[in-house]
């Protein structure tokens, strides 16, 4: 199994310098794999991505929407789609299978949905319980400020940082840094991204 997360950048028409979020967004995709056959991004603002393993693709997803969120002032609409690959062509977008149908067919309700993350998997259990906490932590996701956005693409890029090391890449005081986590929200974030992992990981064992 896999997984493949189809998104968008939400209003990047009104961001006059594409590069501000895409250099920095194709720097992260390349850590994840090589282009074109593991990411591509086309249309201008729309991408796709697979995480080969399904169960680190909402980190992934995060640390996407932090660093747009951080460089463009935007946010970014995804769809985590989880399942088999039947095909595996030379650029992601022309590769097929169960999990770029479950991400192609969710990214298309978001919209209508208003929500800006969500995942379709083979099981519905998962599909229920994880896109509820997803809408409850977008919440706070999607009223990040850039500040805080920085904060957490800092933070989720190198988890080993201290707080007086964070205190020192953002050239702020240490209460401070303590008051940017507790305005993100990051604990409670990565309290569902350790569920969502959790979860993904004992139905990929069965």
């Amino acid at each position: 199994m896999t997984s493949i997360i189809t998104g968008d950048i939400i209003n990047s028409r009104k961001i006059k310098d594409p590069d501000t979020w895409m250099e920095p967004l194709k720097t992260l995709f390349e850590q994840v794999g090589p282009h074109p056959s593991v990411w591509d991004i086309y249309r201008g603002d729309a991408f796709q991505l697979e995480v080969i393993d399904p169960a680190d693709a909402l980190w992934v997803a995060l640390r996407i929407k932090a660093l747009v969120r951080n460089k463009a002032g935007v946010g970014a609409r995804m769809a985590i789609g989880i399942g088999n690959k039947d095909y595996a062509a030379s650029r992601i977008t022309e590769s097929n299978g169960e999990a770029f149908i479950f991400s192609g067919e969710r990214y298309e309700n978001l919209k209508k949905e208003k929500i800006s993350l969500a995942l379709e998997t083979p099981w519905p259990d998962i599909n229920r319980q994880l896109n509820v906490s997803i809408r409850l932590a977008l919440i706070a996701i999607d009223s990040w400020s850039r500040m805080s956005a920085e904060f957490v693409a800092i933070r989720m890029n190198s988890p080993q940082l201290t707080q007086v090391q964070l205190a020192k890449k953002l050239s702020i005081s240490q209460s401070s840094v303590s008051a940017r986590q507790k305005r993100a929200y990051y604990d409670e974030i990565m309290e569902l991204e350790v569920l969502y992992r959790e979860m993904i990981n004992q139905k990929l064992k069965v």
